[in-house]
């Protein structure tokens, strides 16, 4: 998927890095992505989850907060309010060159900040929370041996995930003065919790504790077997599809533009991988968003129908879609089509009709369904025009298929 880097302006007037992932197609809506306390807007599971996101056609805007990453500023210099602040200055970036993110998406510390920026955000309809500390000051166990030094010196260099960081006094004084539980109850959102409960260093009853204070609507998701930054792939994926699906009763699709893809002209199709699983593909369809795959008995992941589940899928839409005006413009008493299909192989040998007499045969069965007050000849008539459906006649047909490297 594309990415656009630029830079914003943040609370202290420092620029910060940004990432823009963007769908291959039309963009559905904008997502704003919030991480973990001391990573970085590359750190996996943020990168995955926006990659993955965007494959579902959800643009998402990732940033590094002051003195992270690749953004300007000395980290000892922020607070959990500066990082709510510069989550809210990128929104407003959003609203100014693209458009208003309708859904807020936070992982661990970047949760509880998503929550209490979520209120200077009108625009925002969906709120999800992943692996959140229910009150800010929960950071402060990660460092709990060296708060009374911080104390007492005003600033101290603790190490962090392996990393040094110094700390401020101030940044204790600001997670003690936030009442977060207050701005969930306000939220006027929708939430979507999702946490492990196996999760050993924010804890399961935070989740607990958001959810309870949350009005509906609201929505909780557990993460089983997941850890607090989902470093296997599998569970950032899974964190994506289910956003991707439960936002979508929530935000409404963003106006598709027309394009020359549009009216008589036929749509491109476009499928790329998402890098997401070994065979995950990102399909687009003009404003369609979809995944292809395959099962995991195949090496896949099972995320989305495979190959020759769109070709059987296309065949049985057409089918029925013959049908359907066919029956409308003679006036028949159809009220349902239903149609099945299988693809498997068979021998050449097996096959009387066959010109191929060899080796192996693709062979497609498809079973179709016709209810409705019809008599004998209408349903021989509809069976006939089945048969006549632009996608079984191409398969029917010699296909040339022109490729080249671009």
């Amino acid at each position: 998927m594309p990415t656009e880097r630029f830079q914003f302006a943040g609370s202290g007037g420092h620029q910060l890095a940004a990432a823009l992932d963007l769908p291959d197609g039309a963009i559905t809506a904008y997502a704003l992505f919030a991480h973990c306390f001391t990573c970085s807007k590359d750190v996996l599971a943020a990168r995955r989850i926006a990659a993955a996101l965007a494959a579902r056609g959800i643009a998402v805007l990732r940033f590094d907060f002051t003195g992270l990453g690749s953004s300007e500023g000395d980290f000892a210099n922020s607070t959990f309010s500066s990082n709510v602040t510069d989550l809210v200055l990128a929104a407003d970036h959003l609203r100014q060159t693209r458009k208003a993110p309708a859904i807020l998406i936070g992982h661990s510390l970047g949760g509880a900040a998503i929550l209490a920026a979520a209120g200077q955000i009108p625009e925002a309809k969906a709120v999800v929370t992943i692996a959140a500390p229910s009150d800010p000051s929960h950071v402060t166990g990660l460092f709990k041996e060296r708060i009374e030094d911080i104390r007492k010196h005003g600033e101290v260099e603790v190490a962090l995930a392996g990393r040094p960081f110094r700390i401020k006094r101030e940044f204790l004084d600001d997670v003690a003065g936030q009442s977060l539980t207050a701005q969930i109850a306000r939220l006027h959102k929708a939430l979507l919790v999702m946490h492990s409960p196996t999760d050993d260093t924010v804890g399961i009853d935070n989740a607990t504790h958001i959810f309870v204070a949350a009005k509906h609507p609201k929505s909780f998701v557990s993460l089983a077997g997941a850890d607090h930054l989902l470093s296997q792939r599998r569970d950032s994926v899974y964190v994506a599809d289910v956003i991707a699906a439960w936002a979508e009763r929530y935000v409404e699709p963003a106006a598709v533009e027309p394009t020359a893809d549009s009216g008589e002209t036929p749509r491109r199709v476009v499928v790329r991988e998402t890098r997401a699983g070994k065979f995950q593909q990102g399909v687009s369809v003009g404003p369609h968003r979809m995944l292809a795959d395959e099962p995991a008995s195949a090496g896949g992941q099972d995320t989305g129908p495979g190959p020759y589940d769109f070709l059987l899928a296309g065949l049985g839409a057409c089918t029925s879609m013959t049908m359907r005006m066919y029956a409308d413009r003679k006036s028949l008493p159809l009220d349902r089509v239903t149609v099945t299909l299988k693809h498997g192989k068979i021998h050449a040998k097996d096959c009387e009709e066959c010109e191929t007499r060899e080796g192996m045969l693709d062979q497609i069965e498809r079973e179709i369904s016709i209810e409705g007050a019809l008599d004998a000849e209408q349903r021989k008539k509809l069976m006939e025009i089945a048969d006549k459906c632009p996608v079984h006649r191409t398969l029917h047909s010699e296909i040339r298929i022109v490729t080249r490297a671009v």
